[in-house]
């Protein structure tokens, strides 16, 4: 909108036009209502020398140029003018004084267009000037709203129509701007090219909801039926508003998730879906679905929205909440300590929802906690006892894992109380049972014989081992008047532990070493002891002679130590082994140690000769027996 301080530049051009040259100054355009006048000013100048008695003038309608026969407007010297233009034009103006003003009136839209003036000084001193005026025949106000309207900044909207028409002036009023502002009515301004407008300004504070409001304008001609009406719809640029988006999201792993933003904006928002930092997904776009296919825990957390356009931004987030049965449990902590030692062990997991978390030995609940994600195990002063595998076990709703883990506890060798020797015929064999942590190394030794014998011996050790406790065997081969002294050392770096092993049934070793047979042969020789003694005590009798002196004793041989068996008793051998083994329940074939050799000789097999008479008869009384 142009406000005139100061004279047109119209006029300005015509006072310095008195220069005697040909010349025409108007307004390039023109405008006015339809059914209403326009007034065109017009002022025109030719030379001072031609100095004419009279000044007439030609009005033409579209052409300049005669030639032509254009449609004439006004002509001054015959008033013929072309019948679209009778009754509605005159000329306001003096000719005389170089005003040419035309007055039209009772406008139609066919009267719109081009008007060109000629001066005609009477003889050849006629002139059509160039310079035209473009008349305009409007039915609506012309509604100016600044190009730019942003919501909370003060906006100024005007109301224009024009004000040519010397009979009719129009009167303006406002259409729908209720909540928006009082208008002010400016009054009629004169514009740069001589022509007049009417205008009417509103002013107010936008805001998002007069975004597309219809604003519209009224000019009313007094004593007239003539009313026209413009309207225009406001474009308010504010910044977006996120106004539709999801609350908390919770979808079960492996199921499909639909997120929707949704911006009010002008103009329409650049919607981006992002998440830790990264774009998702991003559109100018009045709402934006972000799918989500078979989600994971991985794509568990906060998801933000944002939306931006060149006056502001929003934005927004939704959690999504990925719900998942319990991950496999993780066992952090001490699983191998010293008998005494405090073990603290940490099993954590991760699930949404928190888990039920449950330590158990042997169907034994230990620990547990409920909507916890970790759960700590302390054993103050750990034992043997302790020792052993333990399970972790997390479940909430959505289903149950478990950790197996083993706690190993070490500690110095403990001697059993299984621990013994047993006698079966010729045979002795010795456990010693050993429960430790590590592995213990066992060695027996037998003081009588100054020797010891350990594991690494595998021809007389043999030891099976089972969990915590191991089981070494010993097997005696001989004969023996008493029980052989017997003594178990089991050994680790925690320490070293010593038994003498008891001996069950001792009373009965010899009787079991003899054996069936050996009792028939013992039974002959004490019968052949007797008849020796009663034969001798009847010489004795008889003879009474006191030279007689009793003799060294009679030979006896007793089984003192300890012989091998040879090749003849092998059978016999493996079936006292068999029942042996069923006595101790063993697996496997036990070696065996022949205790008739020193710690040297071990190794070295007996040849026949090495067997003893008493072993003779007793062959021979089991042949005789059979």
């Amino acid at each position: 909108m142009i406000f005139l301080t100061a004279l047109p530049l119209f006029w300005i051009m015509i006072s310095a036009s008195r220069g005697g040259h040909w010349g025409a100054w108007m307004p390039s355009s023109i405008s006015a209502f339809e059914g209403t006048c326009v007034s065109i000013p017009c002022r025109f100048d030719f030379p001072d020398e031609l100095r004419p008695a009279v000044v007439h003038g030609v009005w033409y309608f579209n052409s300049p140029y005669p030639k032509n026969y254009p449609p004439v407007v006004f002509k001054s010297r015959t008033q013929v003018v072309h019948e679209s233009f009778q009754g509605r034009s005159r000329l306001l103006g003096d000719l005389g004084l170089r005003n040419c003003t035309l007055l039209l009136s009772s406008l139609s839209p066919e009267l719109g267009g081009k008007y060109y003036f000629r001066g005609d000084l009477g003889g050849y001193n006629q002139y059509t000037f160039s310079e035209h005026s473009v008349l305009d025949i409007i039915n609506t106000p012309n509604i100016v709203v600044p190009s730019e309207v942003v919501a909370g900044t003060e906006v100024e909207v005007s109301c224009m129509v024009p004000d040519n028409c010397p009979e009719l002036r129009p009167e303006l009023s406002w259409l729908g701007h209720e909540g928006l502002g009082e208008p002010a009515v400016l009054g009629r301004l004169r514009e740069d090219e001589g022509t007049w407008v009417q205008v009417s300004l509103l002013h107010f504070v936008p805001t998002r909801e007069a975004n597309g409001h219809r604003l519209g304008c009224q000019a009313s001609f007094p004593n007239t039926t003539l009313q026209f009406e413009g309207y225009a719809s406001l474009d308010v640029k504010y910044p977006p508003v996120i106004v539709e988006m999801n609350s908390s999201v919770e979808a079960i792993e492996g199921s499909h998730v639909s997120l929707l933003c949704g911006a009010d904006s002008n103009p329409p928002p650049l919607l981006t879906w992002m998440r830790d930092g990264t774009v998702l997904r991003e559109a100018v776009a009045e709402s934006l679905l972000l799918e989500l296919e078979e989600v994971t825990p991985a794509e568990d957390g906060v998801y933000a929205c944002l939306a931006e356009n060149a006056y502001g931004q929003d934005n927004r987030t939704v959690e999504l909440s990925v719900m998942y049965a319990p991950w496999k449990p993780t066992v952090n902590g001490t699983v191998v300590a010293v008998e005494g030692e405090t073990v603290s062990i940490l099993c954590s997991t991760q699930s949404n929802p928190d888990p039920i978390l449950t330590i158990f030995k042997e169907k034994q609940i230990l620990a547990t906690v409920i909507y916890e994600s970790e759960l700590q195990l302390e054993l103050p002063a750990v034992s043997p006892e302790d020792d052993g595998e333990y399970w972790c076990v997390a479940e909430n709703q959505y289903g149950q894992r478990a950790t197996a883990f083993n706690l190993s506890v070490e500690f110095a060798p403990v001697l059993l109380l299984e621990s013994h020797c047993a006698a079966a015929r010729d045979t002795v064999q010795c456990l010693c049972v050993v429960k430790s942590n590590p592995e213990p190394s066992v060695a027996f030794e037998l003081p009588s014989r100054n020797v010891t014998v350990n594991e690494s011996e595998r021809e007389f050790v043999y030891s099976e081992r089972s969990g915590l406790v191991l089981t070494s065997i010993l097997t005696l081969r001989g004969q023996a008047q008493a029980p052989p002294r017997v003594i178990c050392t089991a050994r680790n770096l925690y320490g070293a532990k010593s038994l003498e092993l008891p001996f069950q049934g001792a009373h009965r070793l010899m009787w079991a070493k003899i054996g069936p047979v050996g009792a028939v042969v013992t039974f002959a020789i004490l019968i052949a002891i007797v008849c020796y003694i009663t034969q001798t005590r009847r010489k004795k009798n008889v003879t009474e002679s006191p030279s007689f002196s009793a003799g060294d004793n009679p030979p006896v041989l007793f089984s003192s130590d300890f012989r091998i068996s040879g090749a003849p008793e092998k059978y016999e051998s493996e079936r006292r082994l068999g029942s042996e083994r069923r006595l101790l329940g063993l697996r496997g074939e036990p070696p065996e140690l022949d205790l008739s050799y020193s710690h040297s000789d071990l190794g070295k097999r007996p040849t026949k000769d090495s067997y003893t008479l008493t072993e003779e008869l007793a062959e021979y009384a089991e042949i005789r027996v059979k």
